[in-house]
């Protein structure tokens, strides 16, 4: 089943972008450039579109929204959900909130980095999944819960999350 797991990991981590693009982060700043309170919308759409926020684009956003690079770089570091760094081909979150904890989250944690052979914060050596840790899912009746790229999972299970982490995104049944 790893061997499977390691194919599946290859195969999503080779669609991940890695690199700075000024065009595409010059037409993102022109799309949302006469809109007030622009730049955390701005951010999130560099983020989808080149997976991270690189540090490149700092200055491009400060100069575009007439700010200061140490307020945007503020900004970024200050939301947890923006990565300086790129990202796996798929995300997963666990929640690390007291109803999480109460059911076992540190256990599935401690699973899941076993088994991804990553810990929290980190990407796969491969570069298909980015563990991180989330403070609360709002799914504390479904506890232990984590997020795969934007599909929530309650009463999550290592086995549960590992084959929707792997086996969703490729189509494959598992």
């Amino acid at each position: 089943m790893k061997n499977d797991r390691a194919g599946r990991r290859q195969r999503q981590a080779a669609s991940v972008p890695t690199t700075y693009d000024y065009a595409k982060v010059a037409a993102i700043l022109e799309r949302w450039q006469d809109v007030p309170g622009n730049l955390l919308p701005i951010l999130h759409d560099v983020q989808e579109a080149l997976g991270f926020v690189p540090a490149d684009s700092v200055a491009q956003l400060a100069r575009g929204l007439n700010l200061s690079r140490a307020e945007v770089h503020g900004v970024i570091t200050f939301y947890h959900d923006f990565r300086q760094q790129p990202g796996g081909g798929r995300t997963l979150k666990i929640c690390q909130a007291e109803s999480c904890q109460a059911m076992g989250s540190r256990r599935l944690t401690a699973d899941l980095e076993a088994e991804l052979d990553c810990k929290l914060g980190e990407t796969t050596g491969d570069g298909a999944v980015t563990l991180d840790a989330v403070y609360c899912l709002g799914m504390c009746a479904c506890s232990p819960a984590v997020m795969i790229d934007e599909e929530l999972i309650g009463r999550a299970t290592p086995g549960d999350v590992l084959a929707r982490l792997f086996d969703a995104s490729t189509g494959e049944d598992s």
